[in-house]
């Protein structure tokens, strides 16, 4: 792994806010009002994943083509009204994205989540204005552990797999990149095991993104960032971002 990087590409659910638990209770009630068996941990074990890829864990396949739609429906709704006022941003999400921007990186947003659960989460994150590129749940044809939605992140980068870096909590996430030619850095707070993110094809696990911002110097996304391979020109604009934004951004 050499060369310049460009981009980062973010998870959300538990990489920027704290909303795994969240969704796995809203999955369990779900999974549980069509009449099916679930319990928290084995739910909560498949967060990160799409809906499309997790109810099949849950749901008879005979049962499946009948309810998929109806219980999806449910369970978003049941999200949007009951847990997700309830979701919170990482401690120094802001500060990170910012830190990103000096350094001279573009930011990407790629999660499994719909429009709406996407829109919440930059607010809660505080990070509304400082995303370059974002995708949702609308632009894969299929959720993640399936590369789609990294892949759809890169074409509106407009950037190879090897000029970015994807950041994940879930071995979901590593597992997508990693289809997807990316290399990922991982996050612990999302609540999964540091070997199974290790063994899903993390190169390198941080506790949070605080943490990841107080060792971004020695981190592969610092060694590889433009201003680390000496790119940035002091005062000058960013490498493929226009210079207002970067200038607003790096006031913000």
């Amino acid at each position: 792994m050499s060369g310049v990087l460009k981009a980062v590409i973010f998870d959300v659910d538990g990489t920027l806010v704290d909303s795994v638990d969240l969704h796995a209770h809203a999955w369990v009630e779900a999974i549980r009002h069509f009449g099916y068996h679930a319990e928290f941990d084995a739910v909560r074990s498949q967060i990160g994943k799409g809906g499309d890829q997790l109810m099949p864990v849950f749901v008879p396949e005979k049962d499946l083509d009948r309810i998929k739609d109806e219980l999806d429906h449910f369970r978003h709704e049941l999200f949007a009204r009951k847990y997700m006022p309830k979701v919170r941003g990482f401690r120094r999400v802001r500060g990170l994205f910012q830190h990103l921007h000096a350094e001279g990186l573009r930011i990407a947003l790629a999660s499994s989540a719909k429009g709406d659960e996407l829109e919440h989460y930059k607010r809660a994150a505080e990070i509304a204005d400082l995303v370059d590129v974002e995708t949702s749940s609308d632009d894969a044809e299929r959720s993640k552990p399936h590369p789609d939605i990294f892949e759809a992140a890169l074409e509106k980068l407009g950037l190879p797999a090897e000029e970015a870096v994807v950041v994940g909590d879930s071995p979901w996430d590593a597992k997508a990149a990693g289809r997807a030619g990316l290399t990922v850095v991982g996050v612990l707070c999302g609540g999964f095991a540091e070997q199974d993110l290790r063994k899903a094809g993390c190169a390198e696990i941080f506790r949070d993104p605080e943490d990841l911002q107080r060792r971004f110097a020695t981190s592969l996304i610092g060694k590889r960032s433009p201003r680390a391979m000496g790119l940035l020109q002091p005062g000058g604009p960013q490498p493929g971002r226009p210079s207002a934004r970067g200038a607003s951004r790096m006031g913000a």
